[in-house]
């Protein structure tokens, strides 16, 4: 079929592509469309590449296995920090200060259990400082009890995470071990459980405020769990339904 083009308009409509960026026919001869066959044969269709295999853990790989070894080889309360001291598998430790591993009397009647260590708390190397610690202080002081003389107090994690964040479950479940053995270690008589995180660490459940003021069973002992002073402090409303949590924690020590 001849084309209706003369040669001049045909030369300026290949210019005209040029410029558009056409850099080569697709073929030598033209293609009558319209000759086509209706059905179009579909493209072979390509194997999909092989999924990569998933990655094989050992044992001596796994975080938790190994937390669980250093702590069970810990015969007492200084061996279980130097223990954790040299647990290099939490990313914590590379933004801490320091080590916060425990405050208070080993062996005490009462251990309490925080959830991380803050801004003071990673400074001073010590659990429940600054104003929150200050609360718990006179909420002790309350019922007769003091770091001084018959409490312990530790945290689920030894390293304050970054801007003050949540702990999230792997650092949690990697740390677990080191808990579990620091309480068989310090043999309290019961356990108060302080906020969100220590409640999911120990109990396996979150939403303080309908667990709190219940006595629950965890670690072969009877735990409480309680707001955190923190959290007192910003809702002073709640401090009422803190002393009846230290009333029953006075009554169930009285009872003995």
């Amino acid at each position: 079929m001849e084309s209706a083009l003369d040669h001049e308009a045909a030369r300026a409509l290949l210019e005209w592509q040029v410029e558009l960026g056409a850099t080569e026919a697709i073929g030598d001869l033209p293609v009558d469309r319209y000759a086509l066959p209706d059905t179009v044969t579909p493209e072979r269709t390509r194997a999909a590449p092989p999924a990569p295999a998933a990655p094989v853990t050992s044992d001596s790989e796994d975080p938790v296995a190994i937390a669980r070894d250093l702590a069970a080889a810990a015969g007492s309360l200084a061996d279980l920090r130097a223990a954790m001291d040299g647990f290099t598998l939490c990313d914590l430790r590379k933004g801490a200060r320091n080590l916060v591993f425990a405050d208070g009397v080993a062996g005490a009647p009462v251990m309490i259990i925080g959830e991380a260590p803050g801004r003071d708390e990673d400074r001073e190397g010590r659990p429940f400082v600054g104003r929150a610690g200050q609360m718990l202080d006179r909420m002790l002081a309350a019922i007769g009890l003091s770091r001084a003389e018959n409490v312990y107090i530790t945290n689920v994690l030894p390293w304050r995470p970054p801007q003050n964040r949540d702990p999230k479950p792997d650092e949690i479940g990697m740390m677990t071990p080191f808990l579990e053995r620091h309480v068989a270690l310090a043999r309290p008589s019961v356990l108060i459980l302080m906020g969100n995180i220590s409640c999911q660490a120990v109990l396996g459940k979150r939403g303080i405020t309908r667990l709190r003021g219940g006595w629950a069973q965890a670690m072969d002992l009877p735990v409480l769990p309680m707001f955190h002073p923190a959290y007192l402090l910003r809702q002073p409303a709640m401090k009422r339904l803190a002393w009846a949590d230290l009333l029953e924690l006075n009554a169930k020590l009285r009872a003995g």
